[in-house]
């Protein structure tokens, strides 16, 4: 009797998984071999996500801004078959002057941003970030609407190496963005809060 390992799924067999998902549900390959699925986020991911984009857009060529091009939720093929949804990447215009019309992107992001939701933090910092750094994507951040917080990671060596933090309302020059970012209104607390009379 043959005791023969199994063989791992390759990336064109677990991306037609995905093209197969239903809609709302976003399929990753963080690991090779191994797809792993996530539905649509909360509202204070969604919140802190569209108020980062929005204190980017005149940084975002996608915007008539200038500099980057920023993307919302795009597939990224990384090296060694991974595939990543970051929920904003950026590529730098002077690096890529056209992002290529492709499924998933194969160019690796300049800047890549993951908001974290309870479902999802423990695959963000332990699988996504070491993922970006490895593939040489320079800077990354984590964005954290449960503690407010945003997290600024250089690539060291291939490590990510925490650079910058900001938190709650910090008006702060967050890199790779050669402006100054303010983040009042980005945590659903905030918005709570100012509502809310003496």
């Amino acid at each position: 009797m043959r005791n023969a390992a199994a063989r791992a799924p390759s990336f064109e067999e677990l991306y037609a998984a995905i093209e197969r998902l239903p809609a709302g549900t976003t399929g990753e390959i963080l690991e090779p071999g191994v797809l792993r699925t996530m539905g649509r986020p909360g509202k204070g991911h969604r919140r802190a996500a569209q108020r980062c984009l929005a204190s980017l857009a005149g940084k975002n060529a996608n915007l008539d801004g200038t500099g980057w091009w920023i993307e919302v939720e795009a597939e990224v093929r990384f090296p060694g078959d991974r595939l990543a949804v970051p929920d904003l990447a950026g590529w730098r215009v002077d690096r890529v002057p056209d992002l290529p019309d492709e499924n998933p992107i194969t160019v690796v992001p300049d800047w890549c941003c993951e908001v974290l939701s309870p479902s999802t933090a423990r695959d963000d910092k332990r699988l996504k970030l070491p993922l970006y750094a490895e593939s040489g994507v320079p800077w990354s951040w984590l964005v954290d609407p449960s503690l407010r917080l945003v997290e600024v990671y250089e690539t060291v060596q291939g490590l990510p190496a925490l650079k910058v933090t900001a938190a709650d309302d910090n008006r702060i020059v967050l890199p790779p963005f050669e402006m100054e970012i303010s983040l009042a209104g980005w945590w659903l607390e905030a918005r709570a809060s100012a509502s809310q009379g003496p």
